[in-house]
């Protein structure tokens, strides 16, 4: 049989076997051969006697993630906030980077609209060419654009703690009752709620991952020639440069640069692309991280 793991946990593995759940653990020669089942894995097991089942392969990923540790990811939810906590821009531009580098789309959720209203952010990522939503968990708002979007779709909710995350999912699909945390007044960000990487169905068919909030971020992730690519707002302009080899950070002659001149490319956007190719570069090959 062939099912879609939708939990690990305690190296046990819950498969979705066409509805029917089914309790797993992972053959020895996974162990043996270095390969690690992660939820979104789509696998292949064998009942046992005991109604029990084993993992026999892995079937081809599309995509993983290390942190969270999701495999099959089409689309990555980043939920933003303007209210407290603010998220940083460059959390959400490092995101959109990484999924763009894992082969995932991402839609960006403006979550507690009805408190605070970040318009020129929004905007700056909807010229970029993202999705971005207005949503409020609270009032509804931005609820049935964001259903529309990843319907149908293997799905990924992430963003800094205290943003709402589970609670926009309790609000697409009440009965969910995930656990929410009070935001801490005193240090501006939310408790973690979140204790495993878990599959939750939707009822239109959809799965969608709530996972634990980023107070770190993995190292590894980029490598600096492949970065370019990962800002979609770039790409018109990189093959136009005056040098091959461009790495678009301050060279004459860059057509990225140009465009920012202008206005097409946003200075912040730019920034925070500058930051991450000079973090990349002090990556050394063996540190990175595979990513499929």
């Amino acid at each position: 049989m062939e099912g879609i793991i939708l939990k690990a946990l305690s190296g046990f593995y819950y498969v979705d076997c066409d509805g029917s759940i089914l309790t797993c653990r992972g053959r020895g020669k996974l162990r043996h051969g270095g390969f690690t089942p992660l939820v979104g894995d789509r696998v292949s097991v064998t009942d046992q006697e005991d109604g029990t089942g084993m993992i026999d392969e892995i079937l081809p990923r599309k995509n993983f993630f290390h942190r969270p540790a999701v495999a099959n990811i089409d689309y990555l939810v980043i939920v933003a906030s303007g209210a407290t906590p603010i998220t940083d821009p460059f959390l959400i531009d490092r995101l959109t980077a990484m999924a763009q580098h894992r082969n995932c789309q991402c839609v960006i959720c403006f979550n507690k609209w009805d408190l605070s209203q970040p318009t020129k952010l929004w905007q700056l990522y909807r010229d970029a060419g993202f999705p971005a939503l207005q949503v409020s968990a609270e009032t509804g708002e931005g609820l049935e654009a964001l259903s529309r979007i990843i319907a149908g779709k293997i799905c990924a909710f992430t963003g800094n703690s205290g943003v709402g995350k589970s609670s926009l999912l309790n609000a697409l699909e009440p009965g969910f009752s995930l656990p929410t945390g009070e935001v801490s007044e005193r240090l501006g960000r939310g408790r973690h709620t979140t204790r495993h990487v878990e599959l939750f169905p939707l009822s239109n068919g959809t799965l969608i991952a709530d996972t634990p909030g980023f107070a770190a971020f993995e190292e590894g992730t980029f490598i600096p020639e492949e970065l370019p690519s990962c800002f979609p707002e770039f790409r018109p302009f990189l093959e136009s440069c005056k040098y091959s080899g461009c790495s678009h950070v301050k060279e004459n002659g860059c057509a990225v640069l140009s465009a920012i001149d202008t206005g097409t490319i946003a200075k912040s956007r730019h920034d925070s692309y500058v930051r991450l190719y000079n973090e990349a570069k002090e990556v050394q090959p063996w540190q990175r991280k595979k990513s499929h």
